[in-house]
């Protein structure tokens, strides 16, 4: 076994170390959820904290670790009496992303259920990690039917596997504990709120550290064992600590000043639900616990709250989780003269190293005033400086709007979303078919229908249904796919004006919200002047999406065609990658093409490559004012796909409505 790098040889991160050995001192407070860029030892941190924890008093070969106090009445391997166990040390599970349901929460022999009447059961992961941790790496790309289950064991404190009216039930209460970069795109609302705390982490910009983390990885790298040897004197303490802490945690006192702080900040911030103030007075508990007192302080509750709301507070899809800690300074002062709770100042460096640090990210505001660059001429030829065809300084988006439900057609294989028609593991039945490896789902109806004509055969003189491996059927399921859903948006000083260009940023940005939604990959790819550029390669974050969007400037000519060009080169290559994933391209322009020799006829060319391929497609026609020329719907048709004007793309739009109607008569035809 290979030796694990020592918690406390971490170099700074004081966050979010305080945060995991908050929750080695109280498991209550609920888990970790770590967010932060690649390289900031999120996963190190983590695996090191099991090493920490104190040992576990188990039942002598019970495999769903029954504590021998009060064993699980349902247990399967039960019933167990009451009496001494053998300790062992406490577990971290890694559940992989790619997991299957049966590794998650364990496998039922369907087989041997329904032809001997016998429960055999193998314990998934889930009765692994029982009064233990159990980590998701990557937890934001986890499918959203390990999700549900998780979930379910999160609420209930217990799985349940249930197969054709066969059902198997052992508790599972763990301590949840996530890493995530936020570049590959958000949480789900309710698995992010089973999450206790969260921490912001990032690379310290700092030289003298960054020389003290590689100077100790490669002494780590070079000799494991001498490495965790020389900080065995620090992760005693520790341990040592975290085991005080606990004797320590049934003695604190949260008094009604304290629990007023802590209701007045989740109201202050508007936090849904009570799960906010439970979490943060568990946390506020146990930092008073971690720093050797009984008392709860103001500078507890401030610290609690830094950990345990920013990911809990309204906020718009797009923006960076954080709290105004003026705000919640000014809360506390408020609520602690008003009750005399306490007498301390709050403390911005109070245990664990203060609060979160500030969230940097573009503005994306234009100055008033803005003089546009000096360029060539626009597109319907006007000079520069009525029209501002060089480059401009970004726009704000208008108000995004719930849009239209655009998917495309037929049924694919792809991974589970909200978007697209799919065959599932997950959805409405449609129908059965012989298993492909292990039976996962089975279609009792059509495994009964295969096996009734052999009765005879086998020789069956009793009541029960003689089974063969070649009677069992897997259910065919049909739900939902995730799409890369690839915009191909026009930048060009056609487009420049600020109104119209806003208008356009607001309905792109109302089509990467029902991305996100929908859990879809984007790409976006924007033309302009000569060239055509990836301005974001696909990627699950829509956040990433939305930044790139708010800062894109305008002007120049219109190069359709090579943006047309470099959308399908992207596809391309991501269909190496990712090939169950299917494409939806929207191309958002006016239909224009301009600069170079014959640009209609190129556009033309690069629209039907995507013809030929098969790429579903959807033209955004950003054409205004009382003439039009239709160049987007001819746009639309050398790329075999749909137009939709900007009124037409809202959800709540009658001439959209009635245009899907009518397209979905004439495929019902």
């Amino acid at each position: 076994m290979s030796t694990p790098y020592p918690f406390t040889a971490v170099v700074g991160q004081d966050n979010l170390r305080l945060a995991l050995l908050l929750n080695a001192v109280s498991p209550a407070v609920g888990g970790v959820l770590v967010r932060g860029e690649k390289g900031t030892a999120k996963s190190t941190a983590v695996r090191a904290l099991s090493a920490l924890l104190p040992e576990v008093d188990v039942v002598v070969g019970c495999r769903f670790s029954c504590a021998p106090s009060s064993p699980d009445p349902a247990c399967p391997d039960g019933p167990h009496e009451a009496g001494p166990g053998v300790g062992r040390p406490a577990r971290m599970v890694e559940l992989p992303v790619g997991a299957s349901e049966d590794r998650l929460v364990g496998a039922l022999d369907i087989e041997r259920a329904l032809a001997e009447g016998v429960k055999t059961f193998e314990p998934g992961l889930l009765a692994q990690a029982h009064r233990g941790i159990l980590y998701v790496d990557e937890v934001n790309l986890l499918h959203d039917h390990l999700v549900d289950l998780l979930l379910d064991a999160a609420a209930m404190g217990a799985s349940y596997v249930e197969r054709e009216g066969v059902s198997v039930r052992h508790a599972s209460k763990f301590l949840l504990v996530g890493t995530m970069n936020p570049e590959e795109g958000e949480l789900r609302p309710q698995l992010l709120d089973r999450f206790g705390l969260t921490v912001e982490v990032s690379a310290s910009r700092e030289p003298d550290q960054r020389v003290e983390v590689v100077r100790r990885r490669l002494a780590y790298d070079d000799k494991p064992e001498a490495f965790a040897a020389r900080w065995a004197d620090e992760e005693s303490a520790v341990r040592a600590r975290i085991a005080a802490a606990r004797e320590l945690l049934p003695s604190v006192r949260l008094g009604d000043g304290a629990l007023r702080q802590i209701a007045a900040t989740c109201a202050a911030f508007e936090v849904d639900g009570m799960r906010a103030d439970i979490v943060m007075a568990r946390t506020a508990t146990a930092l008073a616990a971690w720093a050797g007192r009984t008392e709860v302080l103001a500078e507890d509750v401030r610290q609690a709250a830094l950990l345990a709301l920013p990911h809990r507070r309204r906020r718009n899809p797009f923006d960076s989780p954080g709290l105004d800690e003026d705000k919640l300074d000014e809360t506390l002062e408020e609520f602690e003269e008003q009750d005399g709770s306490g007498d301390d100042d709050p403390d911005p460096d109070g245990p664990g190293g203060g609060g979160q640090p500030p969230q940097d990210g573009p503005e994306g505001d234009s100055p008033a005033g803005d003089v546009p660059a000096q360029g060539e001429p626009s597109d319907d030829g006007q000079a520069p400086a009525a029209q501002g065809a060089g480059e401009q300084s970004p726009v704000r988006a208008a108000e995004p709007f719930r849009t239209k439900v655009l998917s495309v057609p037929g049924l694919g294989e792809g991974a589970a979303g909200r978007r697209s028609r799919s065959r599932t593991e997950h959805g409405r039945t449609t129908g059965s078919r012989r298993p492909r490896g292990a039976l996962t789902k089975l279609h009792l109806a059509a495994t009964v229908q295969a096996a009734a004509p052999h009765q005879r055969a086998r020789g069956r003189t009793g009541s029960g249904l003689l089974l063969r491996r070649d009677d069992l059927r897997q259910t065919v399921r049909e739900g939902h796919e995730s799409n890369l859903v690839l915009f191909v948006v026009d930048a060009s000083g056609s487009m420049a004006a600020r109104q119209r260009m806003s208008a356009v940023k607001g309905a792109v940005l109302s089509l990467l919200l029902d991305a996100y939604q929908r859990r879809d990959k984007v790409g976006l790819v924007t033309f302009r002047g000569s060239a055509a550029e990836v301005a974001l390669p696909p990627t699950s974050s829509v956040d990433a999406a939305a930044v790139r969007l708010e800062s894109l400037p305008t002007g120049g000519r219109t190069p359709l065609a090579a943006g047309l060009l470099r959308a399908h080169d992207v596809l391309r290559v991501e269909r190496l990658r990712d090939p169950a994933r299917r494409p939806l391209v929207v191309v958002v322009t006016d239909g224009r093409a301009t600069g170079g020799p014959e640009p209609v006829a190129l556009a033309g060319r690069a629209a039907r490559l995507f013809a030929a391929d098969g790429v579903a497609s959807v033209v955004v026609d950003c054409e205004s004012g009382p003439v039009r020329l239709g160049l987007a719907g001819q746009l639309a048709g050398e790329l075999g796909g749909t137009p939709v004007t900007l009124d037409e793309l809202r959800a709540d739009s009658i001439a959209g409505l009635v245009r899907d109607v009518q397209g979905s008569n004439r495929r019902a035809a």
